[in-house]
């Protein structure tokens, strides 16, 4: 059995079906491939929605426990169940799976559920899980593959006592004590969710501070928030080993300078965070003359096309950054110049970063430290919640709003946001990013009040040093 079609895509994560929806909106003839029972990919079904819906949950946890009174709200006895917080998770997943298939479907895009390889540049061999082969054959071939947890050498998940993001979603209970390799967004927000769940939580961290990749001031502060939760935090420190035992996990770590004596941790479960690596194998990408990186990502040139002229990669298997909010945009771009539209270059520097803990963390463009590494003369303002009367209403005033400035020109360079819906409030300065504003523009434009996007507003102002209240 052979099909023909306009364009196949491997993989139907946040990158390759919404090229599949473009697709179909373009009149191509479409296919979605996906190797899994559900779609949606990893960020659907073990990562960006099930642990957002229960980054809420413990947002609800810990104002209940540390600010209900502050609302003249009393609870005698809370019932706090994680039984019930993970159904909710998978319910809100199972609703977006649907959505998925909905949009797919209306959008007359054809899924095929297999594991695809390629026999040349223009035919998959796509096996079901019967093991039946069907060929499919494409015009274009766009892999979205994706990514999956890196692990250390000699260290196996077991979703046990060592376990990924993928089991960390969906724990039959949570446990007593925690520790988690690695402090960037994903560490990090499930050190939030499971210390808001009672258990005792270790960061370790190599490096020197948490969210190494975002500004300094921001890590600091999101430290000390933790640790004021009861979250230890070891920074500058490296994992030696390793070792699951059937009622514990014991870790040895040590400085990462190398000087200093080792220590065992013990805890009950090790969640592994400390990065992710393509996912490529099996793909046949050599059958069809597709190169990959040193590092194993798939090389792509700007318009995300790989060695072979009619094979692209969108998302996390193209190479960092991998959020899903890049490998969508890339999807929609690669359809669209298969369909004959104009070139569109992904420029990395206008995506947003965000972390969902709390405090959230937000971030655009260049941080200060990394503007000036690059050449720039910058003016740099901050301006914190606190003055900001809908934060003070609403009784979350943690945080700030830090605009980084070209000196000579005025132009945004990046910003970061660090505070209550840091994540959705980025959006006015990746905007201003994008559209090569200045911060006098952003003065210009009115801004509601009472409202935290005011934060925005003031820290523009404070460019020129003429924020209002501070």
């Amino acid at each position: 059995m052979s099909d023909r079609y306009d364009v196949a895509i491997i993989g139907s994560g946040p990158g390759g079906y919404v090229a599949g929806i473009r697709a179909g909106q373009l009149g191509l003839r479409a296919a979605v491939i996906e190797r899994e029972p559900q779609l949606g990919g990893v960020c659907l079904n073990w990562g960006c929605i099930p642990t957002k819906a229960l980054l809420k949950n413990a947002e609800m946890v810990n104002f209940l426990n540390r600010k209900a009174g502050d609302f003249g709200i009393q609870f005698s006895d809370p019932q706090i169940s994680w039984d019930k917080a993970v159904d909710r998770s998978g319910k809100v997943v199972s609703r977006m799976n649907r959505g998925v298939a909905g949009l797919l479907k209306k959008n007359k895009v054809d899924v095929i559920q297999g594991t695809a390889a390629f026999a040349d540049a223009h035919t998959l061999e796509v096996t079901d899980g019967a093991g039946q082969v069907t060929r499919v054959e494409a015009e274009h071939v766009i892999i979205a593959t994706g990514s999956r947890s890196r692990l250390l050498p000699g260290i196996e998940a077991d979703g046990h006592r060592v376990i990924t993001s993928r089991h960390a979603v969906r724990l039959d209970k949570a446990p007593a004590k925690l520790i988690v390799m690695g402090a960037g967004a994903v560490g990090m927000e499930f050190a939030y969710v499971y210390r808001a769940y009672g258990a005792e939580v270790t960061i370790i961290e190599m490096l020197d501070r948490v969210l190494p990749l975002e500004d300094a001031e921001a890590s600091e502060l999101v430290q000390r928030s933790f640790e004021r939760l009861g979250i230890e935090v070891r920074t500058a420190t490296r994992v030696e080993k390793v070792e699951a035992l059937k009622t514990k996990v014991k870790v040895t770590v040590a400085p990462a300078s190398g000087s200093g004596d080792s220590e065992l941790i013990e805890g009950d479960q090790v969640l592994v965070a400390i990065g992710r690596v393509p996912n490529t194998e099996g793909l046949g990408l050599d059958k069809a003359g597709v190169r990959v990186t040193e590092r194993g990502w798939i090389e792509v040139d700007a318009q995300l096309r790989t060695s072979a002229a009619t094979v692209y990669a969108i998302g996390d298997v193209a190479g960092p950054p991998m959020l899903a909010h890049k490998a969508s945009h890339e999807g929609v771009a690669v359809v669209e110049r298969i369909a004959g539209g104009a070139p569109h270059v992904v420029d990395a520097s206008f995506i947003p970063n965000c972390t969902y803990c709390q405090p959230q963390v937000a971030s655009v463009g260049y941080t200060e430290a990394k503007a000036r590494d690059a050449g720039y003369e910058v003016k740099v303002s901050k301006f914190p919640f606190v003055g900001i009367g809908k934060a003070v209403a609403i009784g979350e005033t943690e945080g700030w709003v830090k605009i980084v400035s070209d000196a000579k020109y005025g132009e945004i360079l990046g910003g970061t946001i660090v505070g209550p819906e840091a994540t959705e409030l980025i959006h006015e300065l990746v905007l201003a990013r994008t559209a090569e504003l200045t911060a006098e523009e952003l003065v210009a434009t009115v801004h509601a009040h009472p409202t935290l996007s005011e934060a925005v507003h003031e820290a523009a102002l404070g460019v020129e040093g003429l924020a209002l209240h501070m």
